[in-house]
């Protein structure tokens, strides 16, 4: 029998892949995005050997992965910053839970992060008494719904202005059709007072930086330079594999996580935080903590032939090129990390058995590849986590029985002429095949020529 999460994905992708208004919506922000994309590319003299470089360092800091992260304690302590090691989503729990009631804080502020998506933070800091405040707009509209992110670097993609101004409208009274411009400036004056009443802020880093022991943000809006700034202890909670080998290699990173990301030649506001403010620096937190996430990351790592998914820089590429993504949305995979690359890598964090339908869940057509910034091979990945998923037999048997069939039927020129166009009709209508492309589709009828003659005509 197929898995709980299969069901729930397979029941859940019917849905929305025929909510006309979520694909309207879906596709109207993504062509917005394509558009930015072309410009941001164009702006390159040669992005392939941009994207060359950017894949050579990645492949460098995953062949030396303990070594660059052992510097960057090393060096960060040196700086002045704590850091913690966390195996699991419970260890950075209780290490941020800990660091917070140390502080005797009762609200948070937080920058987007997906890392704190994964370990489930505002639901751990809300059964715990903490006010989470989300200061991304994305983020803090999502939150604010109630909802998850819908998108790795666009959490709030699913909804339209519309949509939002109603949102508003019902939580915060704010007129029912304010402007874009308005809805943005409401929320900055909103989290203004709490940018400056809280003791705490957190963020994740887009880049860990070995050599300096420094952390990198790069971001459109300056929340997460408030996030750290303003509050006395800064928190930062990061991948174990985000580490670059030096400060040197954001001057290719940074553009290309820009241009592949947003389209932008580079995002608003980009930070290096070296450590906690210093005596005589006026401003900045008096206490930076790291905390080093693992969560799965090491038994990715240990995979030779999957490894090479943690060179990911999250610039979200992959999912708006990714056909599958475009139509059954991005909270149809019911994880932190959707599309191509959370297809891959989510088995891993999280279980095979339990995830293995996120790797068939890809129409193979190469795209998701074509577009990464880094070249991380995704096609090639998926099918390594799919043939893993049959050797260990994790598919359903029926499922394994038809396949087996069908691997004998298609290996034979015979079988596939036998039978005849209008006895196959007649046979697929008997036994319901319909019902593997759902109601709202038909699935084609057989051609009345045999295999070896349509083969014939196709190849005269």
């Amino acid at each position: 029998m197929s898995g709980k999460k299969e069901k729930i994905f397979l029941k859940e992708a019917q849905r929305v892949a025929f909510d006309y208004k979520h694909r309207a919506t879906i596709r109207f922000n993504i062509s917005r995005y394509e558009a930015a994309f072309e410009k941001g590319k164009a702006r390159y003299k040669d992005l392939e050997l941009a994207r060359d470089k950017a894949a050579f360092i990645k492949r460098k800091v995953l062949a030396g992965l303990p070594e660059f992260l052992e510097e960057f304690e090393k060096n960060a302590i040196t700086n002045g910053s704590e850091v913690f090691w966390a195996n699991d989503s419970d260890e950075a729990g209780n290490i941020i839970l800990k660091i917070i009631k140390e502080t005797d804080a009762q609200t948070v502020v937080k920058s987007k992060s997906m890392t704190t998506e994964e370990v489930e933070l505002n639901k751990r800091l809300e059964k715990a008494g903490i006010n989470s405040i989300e200061t991304d707009l994305g983020e803090f509209i999502v939150q604010v719904a109630g909802e998850k992110p819908y998108h790795i670097v666009t959490p709030a993609m699913h909804k339209s202005k519309k949509d939002i101004a109603a949102l508003f409208h019902k939580k915060f009274a704010t007129p029912v059709d304010a402007s874009p411009e308005e809805m943005t400036s409401f929320v900055r004056q909103k989290l203004r007072k709490t940018f400056r009443t809280a003791k705490v802020g957190i963020t994740g880093a887009n880049f860990l930086l070995a050599k300096e022991g420094a952390i990198a943000l790069t971001e459109n809006e300056g929340n997460g330079f408030m996030s750290y700034s303003f509050p006395k202890v800064h928190i930062v909670l990061a991948g174990i594999e985000k580490i670059l080998p030096s400060l040197q290699d954001l001057d290719l990173m940074w553009p290309l996580l820009s241009a592949h990301g947003t389209g932008q030649k580079v995002t608003v506001y980009n930070s290096v935080v070296f450590g906690p403010g210093k005596e005589v620096e006026p401003d900045g937190p008096e206490r930076m903590v790291i905390i080093l996430l693992d969560n799965g990351r090491s038994h990715l790592y240990n995979l030779p032939e999957q490894s090479e998914a943690l060179a990911c820089i999250r610039c979200g590429a992959c999912l708006n090129a990714c056909p599958i993504y475009r139509n059954v949305g991005g909270y149809t995979y019911n994880s932190v990390y959707s599309g191509p690359i959370g297809s891959v890598i989510t088995p891993h964090f999280k279980g095979l058995r339990e995830y293995q339908h996120l790797s068939f869940a890809s129409s193979l057509c190469g795209k998701c590849g074509e577009v990464c910034p880094v070249k991380i091979p995704l096609p090639a990945l998926l099918l390594k986590n799919r043939r893993d998923v049959v050797v260990g037999k994790m598919r359903p048997k029926m499922e394994r029985m038809v396949m087996k069939g069908m691997e004998h039927g298609l290996s034979s020129r015979w079988l596939m002429d036998s039978g005849g166009g209008g006895f196959k009709n007649f046979a697929a209508k008997l036994t319901g095949i319909n019902t593997f492309v759902g109601p709202n589709r038909e699935f084609p009828d057989f051609s009345r020529l045999s295999f070896s003659k349509q083969w014939k005509i196709k190849n005269k």
